[in-house]
């Protein structure tokens, strides 16, 4: 066993995680957190594994690529999710948190830690090895210049943007009415505020001419797809939203007995359900704009914003150059990477991230074999498309096109090829866990 302590910059979703998986297997841990002293464009708090896009961990059954990689994850005792199952909130089919309780839980769980000395301040340069990087997509710019300096080293960058929160108290009841789509979770999980037809195009024809938030000519391209500015989305069509987030399956408005032509669906946000978070409307409008223009939303007419919808940069590494099994430093083991910063996308994914690097790292300091994550599951396919050259490298959420294919084709279409996929995903798993990390 050694007593060699591992640096952790970050301690974000990531950098927790992995700070965890080294805690677990006996190693101690320098966490640093530049936060509360310096923070960044989209954070607000000081707490550990603070989540500011959305509140939303995704779905949970095994059907979905999300789902199969936190069950994955369970079974390393990620910090991560048991955080999120102890300040969970309804969200029918998918695992949604009290942002405040689930980064409090992450906080305790580490600062408490005897192996764990938690460090305030920012970190400028990259720490002596053993560490791990994990400082996220909003890095400082005094370490963003050091990790640049590493051979090799490149940097590649996106837009992302955030959702508007409203109070519950604000939110019309009349014109509103609790769902879950097809009836999963409570059957209330959800308020839905119907659209007509009518107040659809209403609402879209706003939308599509409203004042954005400005942004370079340069950067107009660098969106990411998995979180499009509801904007960008309906410029693509009238009915783009209709047959997107806005999309009215699985829900029956109760005062009419009919699907709306559209439904807004605004998911809790914290345990007292005082705030909702309006689904798939990450955005860059201007405030004032986003007042007006999602005031025409059915039950949205007098909400009132406790949180406005914004967008920030994203940075990440042109990791397949850099980084290799267990996101190790091409030529220096000792040092990892994780999170976002690797071209992860997603809470989940980042958080997996950090604990594949953790793990790595723990066994190598150990002297044993560093554990394979294969790529028959998402956790090892999810790394092998981050460290493999392309022509192209983009960011990537867990998806099941990620996997290695089934050897024969399931009868059953597509519902029974993921349940095999995740059957198969989570064997694998189990066994790579009794062989290198009992």
């Amino acid at each position: 066993m050694t007593n060699e302590r591992v640096t952790v910059v970050g301690a974000g979703l990531a950098g927790s995680e992995a700070a965890w998986q080294l805690l677990r297997r006996g190693i101690p841990v320098r966490l640093v957190e530049m936060r509360p002293e310096r923070m960044t464009p989209a954070h607000v708090t000081g707490g550990f594994a603070e989540l500011v896009c959305s509140n939303s961990l995704k779905a949970e059954h095994l059907t979905n690529a999300s789902g199969l990689l936190k069950a994955e994850m369970k079974l390393f005792d990620s910090l991560i999710l048991r955080a999120a199952e102890q300040a969970r909130v309804p969200a029918g089919g998918a695992l949604a948190v009290d942002r405040a309780a689930f980064s409090a839980a992450v906080t305790d769980a580490l600062a408490s830690h005897p192996l764990c000395e938690v460090a305030r301040g920012e970190a400028r340069e990259i720490p002596d090895a053993p560490c791990v990087v994990a400082t996220g997509p909003l890095t400082g710019e005094a370490l963003a210049q050091a990790i640049g300096r590493l051979p090799g080293m490149r940097a590649l960058h996106f837009f992302d943007a955030e959702a508007p929160i409203v109070t519950a108290e604000s939110i019309d009841m009349t014109r509103a009415f609790r769902a879950s789509r097809y009836g999963r979770g409570e059957g209330d999980d959800y308020i839905n505020c119907p659209m007509t037809e009518a107040e659809y195009n209403a609402f879209y024809d706003a939308l599509i001419s409203a004042e954005l938030a400005e942004v370079h000519e340069f950067e107009k391209k660098l969106v990411f797809e998995g979180c499009l500015a509801v904007e960008i989305l309906a410029a693509r069509g009238r009915m783009t939203l209709a047959f997107g987030p806005l999309k009215p399956v699985g829900l029956v408005d109760p005062r009419t007995g009919k699907h709306p032509f559209a439904v807004v669906q605004l998911r809790q946000d914290n345990a007292a359900g005082t705030l909702y978070n309006m689904v798939g409307f990450q955005t860059r409008l201007k405030w004032g704009e986003q007042k007006r223009v999602f005031g025409l939303i059915p039950g949205l007419e007098h909400a009132e914003f406790a949180r406005y919808g914004v967008m920030h940069r994203n940075t990440y590494l042109e990791s397949p150059q850099v980084l290799g099994e267990n996101f190790a430093l091409r030529g220096n083991p000792l040092i990892r990477f994780a999170g976002q910063m690797t071209g992860v996308e997603g809470y989940v994914e980042s958080a997996a991230s950090g604990l594949v690097a953790g793990v790595g790292l723990a066994m190598r300091l150990q002297g044993r074999e560093e554990i394979l994550f294969s790529g028959r599951t998402v956790m090892g396919a999810l790394m092998r498309h981050t460290i493999t050259p392309t022509a192209d490298f983009q960011p990537m959420n867990a998806n099941f096109g990620l996997l290695d294919p089934l050897d024969a084709r399931p009868r059953g279409g597509k519902k029974a090829r993921c349940e095999q996929l995740s059957e198969r995903a989570l064997r694998v798993m189990r066994e790579a866990i009794d062989t290198y990390d009992p």
